[in-house]
């Protein structure tokens, strides 16, 4: 990560974090897919107030070929992810869901080795690899959930089926889409993410919004524009400027922010084995992307 990066990347991940933690907060009073559906809706009509108010500047985008692939990464790299994540946090915590989601870099690396010429997986890049896997691993077999009992499996799975089409997004972004604008990509991917989850959602389970709160209803409005709106225009930016891998370093910060706000705002627990669990990611993840120290030529 360069220093040129950081700023970009420890604000994706307050944004990431603090709407994990609202959205643990949001699924006691929304089902899991109507909470998503209603945030992509919200944010896909804050890009159209943009395009509207902005038309001369901003035109509609009429180019098929950005929005078939941008359609493609709306619902496999957001949508599914999205549905992953945010049901995974019915058995999960925010902030050990956090932790799951650092494995993002090492699945991100994997992703790239095999489908970008311009990321090599060496020997170290494997062994950072393995050893922040294998801290997901740990935190898996311990039956860790964050919230003072043993996790439901189902969390785990949900979680690492929203990092595996994540990531696959990122490096489907990265060899596709370098050309378009990122603005335009994102609307586009909100559309796409909205116009297949509202849907399912009606028919799977309905439309009930008699649990919600005034507090609701504020949670859903930060995950949408904050989150969601601000967040994905932000990190497709990081992705053309800085790269995949380092885009996904944005991984290190949402733990940080998401366990913290869990454990102060929704009384979720960090022990010890989350820690070390998180320890062996991190370690992993900083050997990753720790550049080789180049050797003095012999005179």
């Amino acid at each position: 990560m360069t220093l040129q990066s950081l700023p970009y990347i420890t604000l994706l991940g307050f944004l990431f974090g603090s709407t994990l933690v609202v959205s643990r907060f949001s699924i006691g009073q929304f089902a899991p897919t109507t909470y998503i559906g209603l945030r992509l809706s919200l944010a896909g009509l804050a890009f159209v107030l943009i395009y509207l108010i902005a038309s001369r500047r901003r035109p509609w985008p009429t180019d098929r070929r950005l929005w078939k692939h941008a359609a493609v990464l709306g619902i496999l790299g957001t949508a599914v992810p999205m549905t992953g994540f945010v049901s995974a946090l019915q058995y999960l915590s925010s902030g050990l869901a956090s932790v799951l989601i650092t494995t993002g870099p090492a699945v991100t690396l994997l992703l790239a080795h095999i489908f970008l010429p311009d990321e090599s997986l060496t020997r170290r890049k494997a062994a950072g690899v393995a050893l922040a896997l294998g801290g997901a691993v740990l935190l898996a077999l311990r039956g860790e959930s964050g919230l003072g009992g043993s996790a439901n499996p189902i969390g785990y799975l949900l979680i690492f089926m929203g990092i595996l089409f994540g990531n696959s997004a990122t490096i489907y972004a990265r060899k596709y889409m370098r050309d378009f604008d990122s603005f335009d990509v994102t609307s586009i991917r909100m559309f796409a993410a909205a116009l297949v989850v509202m849907p399912l959602s009606a028919v799977s389970v309905g439309f009930d919004l008699q649990a919600v709160t005034g507090a609701g209803y504020l949670a859903l409005l930060w995950a949408s524009i904050i989150g969601t709106f601000a967040g994905m225009l932000l990190a497709f930016y990081n992705i053309k400027r800085f790269g995949a891998t380092v885009a996904a370093m944005t991984a290190y910060i949402i733990p940080i922010v998401a366990g913290l706000g869990g454990a102060l705002l929704l009384d979720e627990k960090i022990t010890p084995i989350m820690l070390v669990g998180m320890l062996l990611i991190v370690v992993g993840i900083t050997i990753i992307n720790r550049k080789k120290t180049a050797r003095p030529s012999a005179l």
